[in-house]
């Protein structure tokens, strides 16, 4: 017999913090507005982190992927452990779409599939080819780098003519360890941000546009990001669906991140399928919807 149905998974500094600040509070209020709406619906529920050595995998009926925002700095932990817990529980969402998810390859996929996204190329772990000769290849000024396992803007640099000679030379370095993808810089970022639209079982609940701040073109808050709502039209929406529509089961949450490219048209940069925010704190309403999603794999 199960102990719970759900396990809420996170990471050891979500656990019991000490320190709240405004970045820890929005891990704790979106965890806990997941939290409560299962145990609204009757359902027996934890919050772990991940990586906790006590708790028996097998006690939980699903795992809820969630703020493990440490996994792609742990990532050959996490995968061992990913791998284990799959034969003792069922991952939210699906082991075989999470390991899709987990590396930036899939853009292909998705690209083979009729959804545009940015200019990009993949670079193979060991290649010595240097940033100039793929910027000259591909005639391109200017270019955004980063690790195709990667999240928060971990080696992630923008290069042009003023600094690839210094970028190059730690490129090479970190090419020897992991593959990589190299994108034409996309101008519209600064100037239009970039569009989070949630989907909970392949329904639109919520966007989120997302900001840089001044002189830089990284959304994340991490580097001074900004957010707000956003209302998408209903191209936007169609488009995010198309982007799942080949995955299966449907994916119970999904953030599909949008931008402009450089022909103004729509593109997907990141899919996201593993651990996203999702700002249930802008729209209460989508943690109610997914906890009624659990709710009915439970039963099943």
């Amino acid at each position: 017999m199960k102990k719970y149905d759900v396990v809420i998974l996170t990471e050891s500094r979500y656990v019991k913090p000490e320190i709240i600040d405004d970045y820890v509070q929005n891990v704790l209020t979106e965890d806990g507005l997941i939290y409560d709406e299962l145990e609204k619906l009757g359902l027996k529920v934890t919050r772990k982190d991940w990586d906790d050595k006590h708790f028996n995998w097998e006690d939980a009926k699903l795992l809820l992927i969630r703020s493990t925002w440490n996994y792609f700095h742990r990532f050959k932990e996490f995968k061992k452990w990913i791998d284990n817990v799959n034969s003792k529980s069922i991952l939210i969402n699906t082991y075989d779409q999470v390991n899709w998810n987990f590396d930036k390859h899939y853009l292909k996929d998705l690209q083979q599939n009729n959804i545009n996204i940015p200019a990009s190329i993949f670079i193979n772990k060991g290649s010595t080819t240097t940033l100039q000769d793929h910027m000259a290849k591909n005639n391109w000024n200017c270019i955004v780098i980063k690790p195709t396992i990667s999240g928060a803007g971990r080696h992630t640099y923008k290069v042009d003519e003023n600094n690839v000679l210094k970028v190059n030379q730690d490129f090479l370095e970190l090419v020897k360890e992991e593959d990589f993808i190299i994108q034409e810089f996309q101008k519209n970022i600064v100037s239009k941000g970039e569009v989070a639209v949630v989907l909970i079982n392949g329904e639109y609940t919520h966007a989120i546009l997302k900001l840089a701040k001044k002189g830089d073109f990284r959304v994340q808050d991490d580097f001074g990001g900004t957010i707000q709502d956003y209302e998408p039209n209903q191209a936007m929406i169609t488009f995010a669906q198309e982007s799942i529509k080949n995955l299966s089961p449907t994916p119970v949450y999904a953030r599909v991140d949008i931008i402009w490219d450089n022909n103004n048209k729509m593109a997907v940069s990141e899919l996201e399928l593993i651990e996203p925010e999702l700002w249930f704190r802008n729209n209460p309403s989508a943690a109610v919807k997914i906890a009624k999603v659990l709710k009915e794999k439970v039963v099943i």
